[in-house]
């Protein structure tokens, strides 16, 4: 992670501690308060795991796109092919 990304998630982290900390003074010991503070440690944990020994980059490679075109499929194509369970209707086969 680019040290901007790991200052923010920092910031996001430091803010969720202060909202479940808001909660837990309302809510006090509560179970789904107490699973949020756990989290959050969690949550500091990896941060910590991250910071301290940073996985190896992963580059991706762009993704090949395939255009389909809006034009319709030549009729032709779907000659005598099985559309059961597709929702075809008895009435539109030859027989």
């Amino acid at each position: 992670m680019s040290t901007t990304e790991m200052l923010e998630l920092r910031r996001t982290i430091d803010n969720l501690r202060h909202c479940v900390a808001s909660l837990q003074s309302l809510y006090g010991d509560a179970p789904a308060v107490r699973r949020l503070v756990n989290d959050v440690e969690r949550l500091e944990i990896d941060y910590v795991d991250l910071e301290v020994s940073p996985p190896h980059l992963t580059h991706h490679r762009p993704v090949e796109r395939i255009q389909v075109p809006d034009t319709p499929y030549d009729a032709s194509m779907w000659q005598g092919a099985d559309d059961e369970g597709v929702g075809g209707h008895p009435a539109d086969h030859d027989t």
